[in-house]
């Protein structure tokens, strides 16, 4: 079964309807949508998935009373997560807030649910970047100091990352693997519990999403080192992509978005892209979302199927070239 033919239907109705529900505070603009639902995040609370899944929790039910509920399911890298909701009914209740570990799993062969068969794409809702960062007291004042300081020390430097087998993960394979260094590896249970590390001195570096270290850059508790986005970001003119370093040649963006169980009705399907668009537009999201770092997408449907295709497709080859096994 392909993405982009299961909601076809539904991304039609979806533009068919669009003008009807261009306002937000349109009562029953989705009516084929249950008025209670779960959304199912993989990560912990606090990370920038659980973030975003909240922030539009909230515009949903402020708009037309759809009580929308979080459950952060962590474990098997996201795994566990990702399975309950391809069990779970095709309902429309219960949906799945996709990062690149939805993605990065298939490409691994370590998901039992893969993206292309078991779920239908809603709606891709942001991308922020990654960075690398310090302790603002680390002795490692650029990128280059601290692959340096890996050479120097074979196995004695951490870089870390929240869960395995995520793009934070995979990010820092491909810089190991670059580099030719040898450095710790271990995976937290979210980034905001390997930042918490980090500012405990118990690791050297962190991978980190931009948004969950976003206070932390501002109050310089943290020194971002690199960039793995195209372009430098405007709000850290002066770091470096990781293009720029000369290491390597890559970049990739997190992303955040929201799939539901195969065979879901495209009726509902419609209606959800509808609600999430809605919810999207609201002056409450665009300014959570500058304030977070976060930036919007416009992909629903058909759209968000061949990204989350071409995610899969980038993230094999990616573990090919820097040999990245499953664990």
């Amino acid at each position: 079964m392909n993405l982009r033919k299961v909601t076809v239907a539904a991304c039609l109705g979806a533009l068919i309807l669009g003008c009807a529900i261009a306002l937000p505070g349109v009562q029953n603009a989705w009516s084929q949508v249950p008025k209670s639902i779960k959304i199912v995040v993989p990560f912990s609370p606090g990370n920038g998935p659980d973030l975003v899944a909240r922030v539009f929790a909230q515009q949903i039910g402020d708009i037309n009373g759809t009580t929308v509920v979080i459950e952060n399911r962590v474990g098997g890298g996201t795994v566990m997560g990702t399975d309950q909701v391809a069990r779970s009914t095709p309902d429309g209740s219960t949906l799945l807030l996709a990062a690149p570990a939805f993605v990065v799993n298939d490409a691994l062969k370590r998901a039992k649910s893969t993206p292309v068969t078991e779920f239908v794409p809603v709606c891709l809702l942001a991308i922020t970047p990654m960075i690398l960062v310090v302790r603002s007291d680390s002795p490692y004042k650029t990128f280059e100091d601290l692959i340096k300081a890996a050479r120097e020390k074979p196995d004695e430097l951490q870089m870390v990352s929240g869960g395995p087998a995520t793009s934070l993960h995979m990010a820092i394979e491909v810089i190991k693997h670059a580099a030719n260094v040898k450095m710790t590896y271990v995976p937290y249970g979210g980034t905001a519990p390997a930042i918490g590390a980090l500012m405990g001195g118990h690791v050297t570096a962190v991978m980190s999403d931009y948004p969950t270290i976003v206070s932390q850059l501002e109050a310089k508790s943290i020194r971002p080192l690199v960039s793995v986005s195209e372009k430098r970001l405007a709000s850290l003119p002066d770091v470096p992509t990781l293009t720029e370093t000369g290491l390597v040649k890559y970049d990739a963006d997190i992303f955040y978005g929201i799939v539901a169980p195969a065979k879901t009705p495209p009726a509902v399907v419609a209606d959800m892209i509808k609600m999430f668009t809605v919810a999207a537009k609201t002056q409450e999201v665009k300014k959570r979302f500058e304030t977070l770092g976060l930036f919007p997408s416009d992909k629903c449907g058909p759209q968000w199927g061949d990204y989350i295709n071409k995610q899969v497709e980038g993230y094999a080859k990616v573990a090919r070239d820097a040999n990245i096994k499953a664990e």
